[in-house]
């Protein structure tokens, strides 16, 4: 469990898909610039980014699965989509998360990682938001996130 149900949720984004799957909890990034305007457009991709240079599009709030729909069904009680469909991002509000890079203290500021991870140091990435904590022995830490 990446993403602990202790969110606020401000602003959030239903118009990209993804598809990879990936565990929810982490910065996602723009494929291609992130291209397509229209609320279905394929072309609006997202994922997590190996290095931390991708243009943040928010953080995943669904776990991205890849599931044989003619055995199982998805789990809509644990927020899981299936590989190429649409997810929700978070763009302003407060997650607390494991996907953490680093050890952050209360005010540091958070900016992208390599993978999805938010990461305490910078190296030309970019800024999403703050630690408002820093990681409990579970390894969670609180992050307020602001992606404009």
């Amino acid at each position: 469990m990446a993403l602990k149900p202790d969110r606020i949720e401000h602003l959030t984004d239903i118009s990209f898909f993804m598809n990879t799957t990936a565990e929810r909890g982490g910065v996602v990034s723009f494929v291609s610039g992130g291209v397509g305007a229209a609320m279905d457009d394929a072309d609006a991709v997202v994922e997590y980014a190996v290095a931390n240079t991708g243009a943040p599009a928010g953080v995943l709030l669904n776990d991205v699965v890849n599931l044989d729909l003619t055995r199982q069904h998805i789990n809509w009680h644990k927020d899981e989509v299936q590989i190429g469909g649409k997810v929700t991002l978070l763009r302003v509000g407060q997650v607390t998360t494991d996907l953490v890079d680093g050890t952050p203290v209360a005010g540091d500021v958070a900016y992208v990682g390599a993978n999805g991870l938010i990461s305490t140091t910078s190296g030309g990435a970019t800024q999403i938001g703050t630690f408002l904590s820093s990681v409990d022995s579970d390894g969670y830490a609180k992050v307020s996130i602001n992606i404009q």
